[in-house]
């Protein structure tokens, strides 16, 4: 299809949003959307999204399907050389979101709806041949950052530092002095820490 190409090689569409999370720029499904219809309207095509709930193995998908046809009379499109035979003036590309079984802050009809957001930005890009190597989209891939220990959990090694102090055990305080000093010291390690401790304190000395 002529006109497609012609949308393709005109096509640009700006990572305008920001992923403060993640740190990075990516493009939504309304970004393109808001980019590709001027030029459609150009061209006498017409654009249209659907999707499709379907299930794979044990989950369900959103499949989005974004076509994009000619809408010309059939002078229009002689004039255009385009052949107007149903398959050669209508093209459809599909693209599948799985939905999450829970998402924080999101009920179920917003949870299908982030994935049909996410599937229909995909379906769009292998549409127009987009290229989108970071995606948000509502849905946040990134790694979260370590949370830092806690000043409870602070405070509990510095009291078992004062025990072990009392009964001399220099090695296990200068073991627990390295975590306090420890300024990056995490939640998740001084967890750790403090379950070693306790196991340390059943073992009879």
């Amino acid at each position: 299809m002529k006109e497609l190409i012609d949308i393709q090689r005109e096509l640009k569409v700006h990572k305008s949003q920001n992923n403060d999370f993640g740190k990075y720029k990516y493009r939504s499904c309304e970004d393109i959307l808001e980019v590709v219809k001027p030029l459609c309207v150009e061209r006498s095509c017409l654009l249209t999204l659907t999707d499709e709930i379907t299930m794979l193995g044990d989950r369900y998908y959103v499949k989005a399907t974004a076509t994009i046809s000619l809408t010309g009379n059939i002078d229009t499109l002689d004039k255009l050389n385009t052949i107007n035979i149903e398959g050669l003036n209508k093209i459809s590309v599909s693209a599948y979101a799985r939905e999450a079984e829970t998402k924080k802050g999101m009920d179920a009809s917003q949870i299908t709806g982030s994935a049909s957001s996410y599937a229909r930005k995909y379906a769009l890009n292998g549409l127009f041949c987009i290229d989108d190597t970071k995606d948000a989209d509502t849905m946040d891939n990134s790694t979260p950052a370590p949370e830092p220990a806690t000043t409870q959990q602070r405070a509990t090694l510095k009291d078992y530092q004062a025990g072990f102090k009392k009964e001399g055990d220099l090695k296990a305080m200068g073991h627990l002095q390295v975590h306090l000093d420890n300024k990056d010291l995490t939640k998740q390690k001084a967890s750790e820490v403090i379950a070693d401790i306790k196991k340390y304190l059943e073992v009879p000395q």
